[in-house]
């Protein structure tokens, strides 16, 4: 099991390949993240490496004192987002070393984890892919879901029922995406397809 480390998604754009063909591609825009926590099998139960993406203030607001203290103690600045990875191998990294993007090369394939974009609460039509009632003749149930079960057995809706709610803000993992180049001047992955959410989304990329 590898770590990965933690970035930013800038947009999609296009280029072109050296076979002249156009390949949409997304941009990640990342920076060195820092181990801030080895966690072990004989004090934690599991084997795992934390790290520290985007450094921020100390005097930041919505930094609790558990959260600085966490950092206080290893000597490292605080940083707005942490991210475990589970490994085999924790005891080759060190408190403090830096992971970006030299751990990957282009061509390999890696996983992308994020949240897609939010569109607030929808109806059956739009969540589930529900089919309108009848538009004439007198139909009075155009975008009504009908039943939601019976009402003397079971008396009661099902756990599960598809109904309307809120659709999208969902943790999501698009696997298997191609490195098409790495930018380590600008610290840039150039990824081949979409990841999930909208442009300046957190994401997670790990090896496959």
């Amino acid at each position: 099991m590898t770590i990965g480390i933690l970035g930013n998604k800038i947009g999609m754009t296009q280029i072109f390949d050296n076979k002249g063909d156009v390949i949409s591609v997304t941009i990640i825009k990342t920076s060195p993240c820092v181990i801030t926590q080895i966690k072990s099998t004989e004090t934690n139960g599991y084997s795992a490496i934390q790290i520290g993406y985007s450094e921020v203030s100390p005097n930041l607001k919505s930094l609790t004192k558990p959260r600085l203290g966490h950092f206080n103690k290893v000597n490292l600045p605080p940083f707005r987002y942490l991210k475990e990875y589970r490994t085999n191998n924790s005891s080759e990294y060190k408190i403090g070393q830096k992971v970006g993007l030299e751990i990957f090369k282009v061509g390999q394939k890696v996983n992308i984890t994020g949240f897609t974009i939010g569109k607030g609460f929808a109806s059956n039509f739009k969540r589930n892919n529900f089919t309108t009632g009848l538009m004439t003749h007198g139909s009075k149930s155009h975008r009504l879901q009908g039943s939601i079960g019976a009402g003397t057995t079971p008396g009661r809706v099902f756990p599960g029922k598809k109904m309307a709610g809120r659709l999208g803000n969902t943790k999501c993992t698009i696997k298997s995406l191609q490195i098409i180049d790495i930018d380590t001047t600008e610290n840039l992955l150039i990824i081949k397809g979409s990841i999930p959410g909208k442009s300046g989304n957190l994401v997670s990329i790990k090896e496959v």
